[in-house]
């Protein structure tokens, strides 16, 4: 099938973006059964995780000055 190809070249595309691609191929097929064959196949967007939050748990806080010219600050 010529949803599971693209699907495969472009995996980060759900299935509103691989029914615009069919259409622009000359595939005149319905949103629906574009949505159809696409949960068919087993094929789903794989989500990712956000890596802002996983970096902010491992973050300390500003370490104590302990002596002179020992912390500096941009403005």
């Amino acid at each position: 099938m010529r949803i599971k190809e693209l699907a495969e070249g472009r995996v980060r595309y759900g299935y509103r973006r691989l029914h615009v691609l069919l259409q622009r191929e000359g595939w005149h097929v319905n949103h629906k059964r574009t949505y159809r064959l696409y949960s068919e196949a087993g094929l789903s967007i794989r989500t990712r995780s956000p890596r802002r939050r996983r970096a902010c748990r491992y973050r300390s806080g500003r370490a104590d000055a302990t002596g002179m010219n020992d912390v500096w600050a941009m403005e």
